[in-house]
């Protein structure tokens, strides 16, 4: 029960009237409602019109559907509003967001519904012919395009929260052209935080987003395409299984490492390896899938030097390092080229149980940090 019963009852009360409204308001207003509820950051207020102005029955996007903030305030009842700045869209109430995710009946399948839109807006014409050459002028690309950004970043994280046919169509739709798609060049230049000028050329394709993002099923389509070099880098050398197990989806990593011709241990531009992408994010249940490959070398140096214990050693995961020094093949007490050992790595940063670990081991010299 969200904050008693007579707010509760208010809640109630409320969406009744939305509902009651009718047509287009009614659908604005929950449509709005479940924008506010479900996205995964807050939306400013060209964002959020914009959402709410893709029609999913529809390859155009029509500008003259983008309504009013005003309007989708009235359509909503007043649960809706805009922050001190009137910068960004959000609820009147945090106790409005525990009423709506525990009556999913109101939105149905909102992620799988978020999903569609981002795509639907994506696969039309309008984007589809935007030119990367639009980075040199971000501002003027976004003040244009508000909703473009968001839905580059998040279709994903929505599609893989709950995969309906209809996104999963839309997802492939995009997928199949996405080299030189400007969302790919967003998404990629979010992974990697580069500059604009260099956001050309970036070889993220279909297979690289879906690995990122997560969702196995699409993984496996494309892969079933057909059209795919398992093993290509993109523009800093990372393959998807990188990506999977940086990100830790472990089902798309395993459904990766059961294809003919996958190299599991591929360097990327500086030398790390899948392995070291997930204990440097401390994923233990990619690495033990990883290291339950024999062409996997848990020593393998990065260009620096550094082993993927030494960099799991560095940030503390604990849980890592254990599986790793459980290994009768690691070498615990390989140093870096600055002479760094994994011990003292761990110590440099305070890791006081990591660093107890690694003295454990009778293979570390407890002498050398």
């Amino acid at each position: 029960m969200v904050g008693g019963l007579g707010l509760q009852d208010v809640y109630d009360a409320t969406i009744e009237r939305i509902k009651a409204q009718g047509g287009d308001k009614a659908r604005l207003g929950i449509r709005a409602l479940m924008w506010a509820c479900h996205a995964e950051r807050p939306l400013s207020v060209g964002e959020f019109c914009h959402a709410l102005a893709i029609e999913l029955d529809s390859t155009d996007f029509n500008a003259g559907n983008v309504p009013s903030i005003t309007t989708l305030v009235s359509c909503c009842q007043g649960l809706i509003t805009t922050d001190k700045e009137g910068s960004t869209v959000r609820l009147i109430h945090f106790t409005l967001r525990e009423y709506l995710s525990t009556h999913p009946d109101i939105f149905g399948r909102p992620h799988s519904a978020l999903a569609e839109i981002c795509l639907t807006y994506l696969n039309c014409p309008q984007v589809k012919v935007l030119s990367t050459d639009g980075l040199d002028h971000p501002d003027a690309l976004f003040n244009n395009n508000p909703f473009l950004k968001y839905c580059s970043l998040y279709w994903g994280v929505h599609a893989k929260k709950d995969l309906s046919d209809c996104a999963m169509s839309l997802s492939l739709q995009l997928l199949r052209e996405y080299d030189g798609h400007i969302s790919a060049v967003l998404l990629a230049g979010q992974v990697w935080s580069f500059p604009h000028d260099l956001q050309r050329g970036t070889l993220w394709t279909g297979l690289h987003c879906a690995s990122y993002f997560g969702i196995v099923q699409v993984v496996a389509t494309l892969i079933g395409m057909g059209c795919y070099d398992l093993n290509q880098g993109d523009w800093f050398g990372c393959t998807a299984l990188s990506l999977a197990a940086e990100m830790g989806h472990e089902e798309v990593a395993k459904f990766l490492l059961g294809q003919e011709g996958v190299e599991p241990d591929v360097q990327d531009n500086l030398g790390r390896t899948p392995l070291g992408y997930a204990a440097f994010k401390g994923h233990a249940g990619l690495v033990n899938i990883l290291l339950e490959r024999e062409d996997v070398d848990p020593n393998k140096p990065m260009s620096n030097g550094q082993t993927p214990l030494s960099n799991a050693a560095w940030c503390g995961q604990e849980g890592v390092v254990k599986i790793l020094l459980g290994r009768e093949d690691i070498n615990p007490d390989m140093a870096d080229h600055t002479g760094q050992t994994p011990l003292g790595r761990a110590t440099s940063n305070g890791h006081q149980s990591v660093v107890a670990l690694l003295r454990s081991h009778k293979a570390v010299n407890n002498s050398v940090t």
